[in-house]
This record gives structure tokens, sequence and C-alpha cells, in this order.
């Protein structure tokens, strides 16, 4: 460090804070570290994935990890697969991933119109879908429509492998049921019927790179002229993503009229515990969410009909 003219040593701040920089080879060797991370109680060390949002915390100071785990070369976690009747993702898998993956617009069609307004293309590039998960936070592109699909998480670590439904995921606003041993390593969900249909749509300030001010996914099935199955997401208007359920319990085995949908968007915005901020007020998410509800289930409707 070179010195002042006055004799004093010159001091600079550095855009990130001291950590250490952690490389595995594989998965074996991610989860041997974080498991004696883990057994000295420190909770120091935080899996690096695509660091979209990581990095950025520890920039601005919200995050002070000292060993960062890099997941890059952990090849074994990135990719899509179907099998036995299920789509897989890997947990290192990116969002351009996604939207270049064959058939995933065939199979979970919400997920690939979450991805094309996921941020821009070099966030794209590097943002994974676990990583969206994990950081938890209520405007995650990626939630709404995963939950509309039912889809489980599979956790891994040392002691072994446990399966989560996504909607038993989220404990509270940026908080999960992920151990600091554990890594997610798939995203899975069944393959949609062909008498169904998957819709997300993201209102946002505007039409690239934004947070979401409301996102909300809807899945529907349709069995001799009813609907059979209704999950309708709810995403940036409560600490965290959740379903509509009351507004699903109302449309079960039911023809849907443009009535019933208006009730159903109504009992919809029931389930949201929205904030004022910079974005957008309490008010127009509660409107964005009604809007979107009536508007989803009308298109979902109206292609199965």
């Amino acid at each position: 460090m070179q010195p002042r003219r006055d004799g004093a040593p010159e001091t600079r701040k550095t855009m990130l804070a001291d950590f250490d920089l952690v490389i595995p080879a594989n998965l074996t060797q991610a989860l041997q570290i974080l498991s004696e991370d883990a057994t000295r109680n420190g909770h120091d060390a935080m899996p690096l994935a695509g660091g979209t949002n990581l990095l950025v915390d520890i920039r601005a100071r919200r995050a002070a990890p000292k060993r960062l785990i890099a997941l890059g070369k952990l090849d074994e976690l990135r990719g899509t697969t179907i099998d036995n009747g299920r789509v897989i993702v890997g947990g290192r898998t990116t969002l351009t991933d996604v939207l270049r993956a064959p058939r995933m617009a065939e199979h979970a069609p919400s997920l690939v119109q979450s991805a094309r307004v996921f941020g821009g293309q070099m966030v794209r590039n590097s943002a994974t879908v676990a990583g969206n998960l994990c950081y938890g936070s209520p405007a995650a592109d990626t939630v709404p429509p995963l939950l509309s699909l039912n889809a489980e998480l599979t956790l891994a670590s040392q002691a072994g492998r446990r399966v989560v439904p996504l909607n038993d995921f989220f404990l509270g606003y940026k908080q999960n049921v992920r151990r600091h041993d554990e890594l997610v390593t798939e995203i899975t969900w069944p393959l949609p019927p062909s008498n169904s249909a998957n819709l997300f749509y993201k209102l946002a300030r505007r039409k690239g790179d934004a947070i979401t001010v409301v996102g909300l996914a809807v899945t529907l099935v349709v069995e001799s002229g009813k609907c059979s199955c209704v999950r309708i997401a709810l995403g940036a208007v409560a600490p965290v993503i959740k379903r509509a359920l009351a507004a699903e319990a109302m449309l079960i085995d039911q023809a849907l009229t443009p009535t019933l949908i208006d009730a159903a968007a109504g009992q919809a915005v029931e389930a949201c515990e929205p904030i004022d901020d910079a974005r957008a007020s309490a008010e127009y998410r509660c409107h964005g969410v009604y809007v979107l509800t009536r508007r989803l289930l009308t298109q979902a409707w109206e292609r199965l009909s």
C-alpha cells in the first residue's frame, strides 16, 4: 500500500468483504465442506452458484460470509431430463438452460415464460433455478410457475437426501427449510396432462430487467367439462410466495363461468399481504392480483373448454 504524501498510510474501501473461496470438484466434495462447516457450528460457508443475488448482497454489506463454496464445477447438477413421468431440473441449471431445454415450453410453459422476463441476458446466463428458490425473495420469478406445477425439491447432504414439496419449502421472508449442510440438487414436477393449461404473467414497471410487482401463475386441469385441479400461485404480494388455496377450492368440480372466475379472483386478493414500496402500493398489488387471476383463469379455461 503506497503512503500518502503526508506519510500516513492510504486506506481504500474494497467492493467486497474478505472471504475464502473454495471450489469443490464435485458434489461429494461440496457436501463434505458444508458438513464440516455445520459440524463446527460456525455456519460460515455459503454456496455460490450464479451469484446474481448473493454477490450483490456481499457488495452492499447485507451479507458477510467467511467462506463461499463455488459450485461452478458441479456439472452433475446442471441440465434437464425427463424420467418416470417427471421433469427434472438440476440445481445448477441456469435460466438460459431452461429456455434452451428441448420441450420445456411444452412441459412447463409458465416456467419458460418467467425465464424470458428474468433479468437481462447476462443475468439469465448465470442465475440458477435453485439459487432463485433458495434466496427466498417474495418477487422471485421462477417460484410462482414452479408452485403452480406442484414442484418438489431434492435436498442432499452427507447424511442423505430428502424431498420437500416447494409449497412447504418457505418458512418466512428469505427463510426456508434448507439446512446449512444441504444443497438443492433437483427440482422436479410431474409431466402435465394434455388436458391442462399452465400460464404465467409478470407485472413490472417495464418489460425487461425489472423487479416483479406482481407475479402470478395458474395451472388448470379440466375433465368432463369441469375443473378437476387448479393451482394459483401469487408472487410479490406477501412475505413469501404462496398459493391462493381458498380461491382454488372455489373452482374444484366446477364449470368455470365469468361470475365464478370473478369470485375466485376476489378470493385470491384475500390471500395477499402486500406492502407499499418504491415499485407499487399495496392497493395496486391487490388490484394486480385480481386482474391477473381473472385473466389467466379465463385464458386457461378457454383453451381447455
